[in-house]
């Protein structure tokens, strides 16, 4: 899925979107996205179902809008779909592995049946998701034309030099938690498909450079850029660290999309109706 043009522009653009936090029930959605486009966002990134789900005997998917409230090219273009962040495939409790896969199975049928280019999995709740894989892995080999992108947290926590003699004599007493490592071994449970990308989270603090670096080699497809993550200027306007505005110059250059997410905390005016058209293509796979 290459990345839409505005038309008659042949210019190599970029695009932003907007994490919806709040679900957009029935005819809400619509003026969400109206309103996200008005303040010069290109797409949403917006829940599919009411978070408060979940799957019971006769019970009918709580999805945030009819398939006609918003028409093909709107669907396709300017809505990437978020899967309930409440889905554990790999949990000890039997009942919430099988609710999970149901559910994701009926989110992806959802957004599939709307023509969406994407949809954001939720993050492996733990190191070990052999299940969560090999759901999805059965569910990759159903889509066609719509990619999946696995959130993950970029980070690594690094152990501090005081720490390095206990976890030489006990490997138990700190975890190195590695997104990048989590990654590889989902994809690989995945078999490598071609429409299982990444979306990144990317926090106030990053990793070192080496474990940066090696995201510009992966098929990241959206940085999700946290609000906490911006600092204030002398003039009261947010900003971003040198490292970090590094990060996303290098990622506009390989194509990845960037996603605003999180509370506002600065009071950003909003810029004047009509600066976008209804009709651009923004999603990328």
């Amino acid at each position: 899925m290459p990345l839409g043009q505005r038309p008659g522009d042949k210019s190599d653009a970029r695009y932003c979107g907007v994490e919806v936090l709040d679900f957009p029930a029935g005819e809400d959605l619509p003026a969400v996205l109206n309103h996200s486009l008005a303040s010069a966002f290109d797409f949403i990134l917006v829940p599919l179902v009411d978070p408060n789900y979940r799957p019971a005997p006769g019970s009918v998917l709580p999805v945030s809008a009819s398939d006609l409230i918003l028409g093909p090219a709107q669907w396709s273009n300017h809505v990437v779909g978020k899967i309930s962040e409440w889905i554990d495939l790999d949990s000890e409790d039997e009942r919430l592995r099988l609710d999970s896969e149901l559910t994701l199975k009926q989110e992806i049928a959802w957004a599939s049946h709307v023509s969406l280019q994407a949809c954001v999995l939720p993050a492996p709740r733990r190191s070990f998701c052999g299940n969560y894989a090999r759901v999805v892995n059965q569910i990759l080999q159903g889509l066609t034309n719509m990619h999946l992108w696995l959130r993950l947290p970029l980070e690594k926590s690094e152990p501090m030099d005081d720490d390095l003699d206990k976890i030489k004599n006990n490997s138990h007493t700190s975890e190195i938690v590695d997104s990048w490592e989590l990654w590889n071994s989902f994809r690989l449970l995945c078999d490598h498909s071609s429409q299982l990308c990444v979306a990144l989270d990317i926090l106030s603090t990053l990793p070192s450079i080496n474990s940066l670096a090696r995201w510009f080699g992966e098929p990241v497809r959206a940085a999700i850029l946290q609000t906490e993550a911006f600092l204030t200027n002398a003039k009261g306007y947010p900003c971003l660290s040198k490292r970090h505005q590094s990060l996303l110059t290098g990622f506009f250059k390989h194509s990845v999309q960037v996603i605003i997410s999180g509370r506002s905390n600065h009071n950003v005016f909003p810029v004047s109706e009509g600066v976008l058209s209804g009709d651009e293509s923004y999603a990328e796979g």
